[in-house]
């Protein structure tokens, strides 16, 4: 996602700016500080803060990697070459063994024989190579848990690049939001026309006719409902995680900007005149993100907000 950078007197306020124009609450974006105001002479402080912040890409839980529980259990019983394979199957030779010993016991005999195993020699007397297998094979059950834990994260960090390589394009997922507001209109009745503008990962879908008035609402807030269907069929539906959409209808956002920027204005006016800070009524992400963008044009005065959502308000304060 592209990152977006503002600067403010503090750095709350500069989060705040950038939570404005990425339209989503605090925790949904993740921020990066740039630069901090310097404390000055008299508690005074000096410079400005600036952060750029981006939303947070949402995590993706890795797959559990399945085991074979019978081999795990076989490993877990396994035996050593002296007493049996690594399956748990016991040694005929070291069945053999017993028996011989159990005869003598049983005949009397004080004098003890040393066990032999397959190849003649006593069992104390082991063959190098036998203890170099046993060696090698400790070393090999020690190297499986490193290499299980390798192996996880590998496909751990498979996953992470998968979720965050989009699997469709900008192009696809415009065009599966147009289809879904030509159905929503034919459902409400209204005859309109849909069109689909794509910049880079923006994508605005208008939709243009007449008797769109249920689609927009009192104050945009049909519109802002009907805006985050559209992004769940089209978006999530496609498991998209790049783009940005966005649903305007019968122009109702432009009339909307307009009339923010000169309420703004006016606003911006009245505290320049007055000295005082003013606060506006509560006001969505995007109505928010208007009103800053408005007022940085203006000199003399600056903007932050205040509140949390739903009534999360811009308040407009002198310079």
């Amino acid at each position: 996602m592209e990152w977006v950078e503002t600067t403010a007197k503090t750095l709350e306020e500069a989060k705040d700016l950038a939570l404005d124009r990425l339209g989503v609450a605090a925790d949904e974006a993740e921020f990066e500080v740039l630069e901090e105001p310097r404390s000055g002479l008299f508690g005074r402080t000096r410079g400005e803060a600036r952060v750029r912040a981006r939303v947070m890409p949402a995590a993706v839980r890795p797959k559990q990697e399945r085991r074979n529980r019978g081999r795990s259990q076989a490993k877990s019983n396994g035996t050593s070459d002296e007493g049996g394979d690594e399956r748990g199957n016991k040694n005929p030779a070291g069945k053999k063994s017993a028996g011989k010993k159990s005869a003598n016991r049983n005949s009397g005999d004080r004098q003890s024989k040393p066990a032999r195993s397959d190849a003649g020699a006593p069992a104390s007397e082991a063959p190098p190579e036998s203890a170099a297998r046993q060696g090698e094979r400790s070393n090999a059950r020690a190297e499986r848990p490193q290499r299980s834990k390798q192996q996880k994260e590998s496909k751990r960090m498979d996953a992470q690049d998968e979720y965050n390589e989009s699997p469709v394009s900008p192009q696809e997922v415009g065009e599966a939001a147009v289809a879904f507001m030509t159905g929503l209109a034919a459902a409400f009745g209204a005859e309109a026309s849909t069109e689909l503008e794509v910049d880079d990962t923006n994508l605005e879908v208008r939709v243009t006719g007449s008797d769109l008035g249920l689609l927009v609402g009192p104050g945009g807030r049909t519109l802002m409902a009907v805006q985050d269907l559209a992004r769940v069929a089209s978006q999530r539906r496609l498991g998209d995680h790049d783009t940005r959409l966005r649903i305007d209808v019968g122009g109702y956002r432009e009339k909307r900007r307009e009339a923010l920027e000169r309420f703004a204005s006016a606003v911006a006016a009245q505290v320049i005149e007055s000295g005082s800070a003013k606060a506006l009524e509560p006001m969505s992400s995007a109505d928010r993100k208007t009103v800053h963008d408005a007022i940085v044009e203006i000199e003399g005065v600056t903007s932050h907000s205040e509140g949390d959502d739903p009534t999360r308000r811009v308040v407009i304060t002198p310079e």
